[in-house]
């Protein structure tokens, strides 16, 4: 094997013999593929810190194994919506849905920076219902969903999606935990991360 630059700077060219494709053949063997066939990441967001985070974690996956982002909000139904009448809590809820069109796509372009193909989907309902809805109807290869760790009372009283997902989503779900020990190399994105939790 021959090395010889080029008048392009940085680059040089490699001049191979017969020698050298013993070497060639042993390089092409070690290009392993992924055994995972992961082509469409659901990554629902609630715009919190945590659901962010979930994001970052979903990003260098979808680079990896060239797949489509769906950024997903879930609108919850307005329980005190007794106060709006007919068109009233219609209008409310188009302009809860457009709102959240407009912050998934102000969040796809500051973190997603077109690196990977990115949709944004809004759903009307409950949010854990809705996930695992979104997650048949793409189909979604793999679910990334934040959990904020919540224990005691507060997860008694207010339930957790995440669990919620994991029990009855149709395909893996990776949860990223708001604390904890992080996997993420640090310098993947600008925000700060602190952890993750897989779940399949």
């Amino acid at each position: 094997m021959k090395a010889r630059r080029t008048s392009t700077p940085g680059e040089v060219m490699f001049k191979l013999n017969r020698r050298d494709e013993p070497l060639m053949e042993a390089a092409t063997r070690m290009a392993v593929k992924s055994p995972f066939k992961i082509k469409h990441i659901l990554v629902p967001i609630d715009f919190s810190d945590c659901s962010k985070k979930a994001l970052q974690y979903a990003l260098p996956l979808a680079k990896e194994h060239a797949a489509v982002l769906t950024l997903l909000y879930v609108v919850p139904p307005a329980y005190g919506a007794g106060e709006y009448v007919g068109g009233e809590y219609a209008q409310l809820e188009a302009g809860m849905r457009e709102g959240g069109k407009k912050e998934l796509a102000r969040l796809a372009a500051d973190e997603v920076r077109g690196e990977v193909p990115a949709n944004a989907l809004v759903r009307l309902g409950s949010p854990g219902r809705e996930i695992i809805e979104a997650a048949r109807s793409l189909p979604a290869d793999l679910i990334v969903i934040s959990t904020h760790g919540q224990t005691g009372l507060s997860h008694v009283f207010l339930g957790s999606v995440a669990e919620h997902v994991v029990q009855r989503a149709p395909c893996p779900v990776f949860v990223v935990r708001e604390r904890g020990q992080e996997i993420l190399a640090s310098g993947t994105t600008g925000a700060q991360r602190r952890s993750h939790e897989i779940s399949i």
